[in-house]
């Protein structure tokens, strides 16, 4: 089983949602992207992404940008990241998720990558650039590998919703804009229509960083997707940045 299925399995018998927290790997490098992923674990996050940098991240917002310029300058690549992940797997045995560019993959080899991902423990994709409909280009080697390749719903996916979220795998990624109340976010039929339609639990990111609102989101779905208040945090305390990361992801686990 993969394990981003248990983690949620588990979950829903705890009557507990999801904590998903995002960090770009390799800023300010490595070795602190490595102790803050367990900091995280340790604290209450049930799955983590690590963000592959990418010189041209068009879908991420300004902070990850810069964390992925800074994790570039720094010499990351995918074969450390890939490295670093297989230490980390010695330590702890919660779901590890990769957010990347389709291209990384092509260069680097669709089937040496899925190959090593299931070899090192990554259990799901996220490919921020990948159209649901190209797919296919990498979902055979995904599958192959038991790799789920994790699926991005946003509101402006109007007639495709249905669609996208009945074939998912893992957990569905939906995301919606920032700067939105809980309470009243106008989202309720989107997320309505992915949950009456899910073939698999869903998360929300909606980019906030306060853990009070992040609860009453999670009330609305099956996890709370964090991004990109831990990368905030690294850019501003940089190798200091675990202990602050850790009381974070503490606030939120009990918010959730």
């Amino acid at each position: 089983m993969n394990r981003i299925d248990k983690c949620f399995e588990e979950l829903k018998a705890q009557g507990r949602k999801a904590l998903i927290t995002f960090v770009t790997a390799g800023d300010p490098d490595l070795e602190t992207t490595e102790k803050a992923v367990l900091e995280m674990f340790d604290k209450g996050a049930d799955i983590v992404e690590l963000g592959v940098p990418f010189s041209d991240p068009v879908a991420e917002g300004e902070s990850i940008q810069r964390a992925s310029i800074r994790s570039l300058s720094g010499g990351t690549n995918l074969v450390k990241i890939l490295d670093m992940i297989k230490n980390i797997r010695t330590k702890t045995d919660k779901p590890l998720v990769l957010m990347m560019y389709i291209n990384t993959i092509f260069v680097y080899g669709t089937e040496k990558f899925f190959t090593q991902c299931a070899e090192y423990g990554i259990d799901g994709v996220i490919m921020p650039d990948l159209p649901y409909e190209e797919r296919d280009e990498v979902l055979e080697y995904a599958d192959r590998h038991g790799v789920y390749t994790i699926n991005i719903l946003a509101p402006a996916s109007h007639g495709r919703i249905k669609k996208i979220a009945s074939d998912s795998k893992g957990f569905i990624y939906s995301v919606l804009p920032a700067g939105n109340d809980a309470d009243s976010c106008g989202y309720e039929d989107f997320l309505n229509t992915i949950k009456e339609n899910a073939s698999c639990p869903f998360a929300a990111d909606f980019a906030v960083s306060d853990p009070e609102q992040a609860g009453k989101i999670a009330a609305l779905c099956d996890g709370m997707i964090i991004s990109p208040a831990v990368v905030d945090i690294m850019e501003k305390h940089g190798r200091d940045s675990v202990p602050f990361i850790a009381e974070y992801t503490a606030a939120l686990r009990k918010a959730l």
